[in-house]
């Protein structure tokens, strides 16, 4: 998947969670992340469209597009970026490897529901059309 054939592998997160920014800071910071286009999907709406995602789907799990133009989301997102930052193939040929991914894929998804009742606790519940409350 690597080198410069297809199109550049596109990262879309939610600027509004701290922990998914962090996260998000960090990769960025790492050795072959300037090629890839990052998208706050908190923020730009009209890079959304052009990728024909909307906003709530965009907010409800991470999604990563390989150069040919395929969407992984969850966990497989993950597996994907990982494969493409230098400093972390160890860990995505570990996790494929060793089958790995319905675990995490599972752990992905109770992050997922923690998150959810978190910010419904703090009166940021997401409602319909992405936005919160």
């Amino acid at each position: 998947m690597r080198g410069d054939a297809g199109q550049a592998v596109v990262v879309i997160y939610d600027g509004q969670c701290p922990l998914c920014s962090r996260e998000i800071a960090h990769y960025r910071r790492r050795r072959g992340a300037q090629q890839m286009r990052w998208v706050d999907a908190t923020r730009d709406e009209q890079a959304l469209a052009a990728l024909g995602i909307g906003r709530e789907e965009a907010l409800a799990r991470f999604h990563v597009r390989d150069q040919e133009g395929q969407w992984r989301t969850g966990a497989a997102a993950f597996v994907l970026l990982w494969s493409e930052l230098p400093a972390y193939t160890w860990l995505a040929g570990l996790v494929s490897g060793l089958r790995l991914l319905p675990l995490m894929e599972r752990g992905y998804t109770l992050f997922l529901r923690w998150r959810q009742r978190r910010d419904c606790r703090a009166g940021a519940c997401r409602v319909p059309g992405g936005e919160r409350r």
